[in-house]
This record gives structure tokens, sequence and C-alpha cells, in this order.
């Protein structure tokens, strides 16, 4: 799941708030470094997963694209929510991991939204990658101009 659009710091509470009201059990990752102590307790208890980018068989560190299909892959169910922008500023050019995941787990790409203006948290389209990213990732971008964030002019455009 994407969430868009990400312009706050608040959006991760709401969001997370708004599905488990829907009863969407909606997981993120953060890197294993972080998970320590009560900061990790908290972060694993909203929803966080850690990645591990160990070391893999005759290889140096796996990315972070292929630990998250790693993890897709070995989930029979998941909901892993991803914010495309990899900021809450203005990004004109999304970042294309959640999209690479995606394609390399064989999953669908659903959006979730929080839109700020009219008090109203959902589910919006899935699409399935084709491998047309640039096609797809706008299609997903004029989705996201129907909804506003929290600061309306970092989000998309």
């Amino acid at each position: 799941m994407i969430a868009i659009p990400h312009t706050s710091n608040w959006d991760l509470l709401y969001a997370r708030a708004a599905f488990y009201i829907m009863e969407v059990p909606v997981r993120f990752t953060i890197k294993k470094e972080v998970m320590v102590g009560p900061l990790g307790w908290l972060i694993k208890g909203l929803g966080g997963m850690a990645i591990d980018r160990k070391r893999m068989a005759g290889r140096s560190k796996q990315t972070y694209t292929e630990a998250m299909i790693d993890l897709l892959q070995k989930s029979d169910e998941m909901v892993m929510m991803v914010t495309p922008e990899g900021t809450r500023s203005y990004a004109k050019r999304w970042k294309s991991g959640f999209y690479h995941v995606a394609l390399g787990a064989e999953v669908p790409i659903v959006i979730g939204f929080l839109d700020y203006k009219n008090k109203r948290a959902g589910v919006g389209p899935v699409i399935y990658p084709n491998g047309n990213m640039d096609e797809q990732i706008e299609e997903m971008k004029a989705f996201g101009r129907t909804v506003e964030g929290k600061y309306p002019d970092q989000g998309i455009r």
C-alpha cells in the first residue's frame, strides 16, 4: 500500500488509526538499527517491521528493495505501507522502490490516502504492476491530486 500524500509527521499516526478502524492490518518497514529500546517498542506497536540487510551467501548486503520483496514473499498475507515520496516535503519525482518491490513480489499496489481537507481516509485504486512504471506512477499521482494532505503545498502536483 502506498500512503499518499505524505506531508506531515502526523500522517503515520492518523493512517494507523484509520486503518485500525477499517480493520486493515497495515505494517511498515524501518531499518533494524532503529528498533531498539523504548523507541523500538513503540515503532513495533505501531506496526513497524525491522528490515535486516544482512549479508547474503556470496554477496554483499541485500538492498532495502530486496529485503522488502523477501518479506512479502515469505508472508501469506501482508499489507505493507510505503510513502512513495520518501519525504514529507514536495517531491517532484517519487522514489521507485515501492514499484520494484510490488513487481518483484508479484503483488498489487493499493493506494491508501488521508484527505485532510474533507477529513477522510480510505483506500483508493488497486494497480497491478505491468512494468510500465512511469505511466502507472502517473496514474497513481493523478488519484493523489484528488486528495489534500495536511500541508497542501507539499503534496502531489
